[in-house]
């Protein structure tokens, strides 16, 4: 079995706990509750016949990537960039963020991920992502779990 230490990172409020809830247990709450430091939980998928155990860290936002410790990406494998669909703010500095991430992790997978698709219709999406300074990886929904689970895999299978 091989194990991947997973970073979720982005600002404060784009749903990355509600991601790592919904990966790991498979459940959604409307409730907000901020992340105080780091919740660490794991998942193990079979991935073209590996098992792959994530060890799946969800960090507490910051508008700023500088400002998280960077103890926590010690030993990661890959990073989840997340960031909300429905607030520009939190995708405006994204070029600086994910400049900042790849010299944390320099050779280590990152992901961009725009979460809340649900809030939108086709169109507005399709508006929002061409004003996205970088390739969105995928667009996922929290709280109907689309494509949740497709990013770990995603992010599982670059790793192997």
């Amino acid at each position: 079995m091989t194990s991947k230490k997973i970073i979720l990172t982005g600002s404060f409020g784009v749903g990355k706990t509600s991601l790592f809830n919904q990966f790991i247990f498979s459940k959604f709450s409307d409730k907000y509750l901020t992340t105080i430091g780091v919740k660490v939980n794991k998942k193990t998928l079979n991935i073209r016949e590996h098992q792959v155990n994530l060890l799946v860290w969800d960090i507490a936002g910051e508008v700023s990537q500088d400002k998280v410790p960077t103890s926590y990406f010690l030993g990661a494998s890959g990073i989840i960039y997340v960031f909300d669909l429905t607030r520009p703010l939190t995708y405006k500095g994204l070029v600086t963020d994910i400049d900042y991430l790849k010299q944390l992790l320099p050779g280590g997978v990152i992901k961009i991920v725009g979460n809340k698709k649900d809030l939108l219709n086709e169109s507005e999406l399709n508006e929002i992502l061409g004003h996205v300074d970088l390739p969105v990886n995928i667009t996922t929904s929290a709280k109907t779990g689309e494509n949740v689970e497709q990013l770990f895999i995603d992010l599982a299978t670059e790793l192997i």
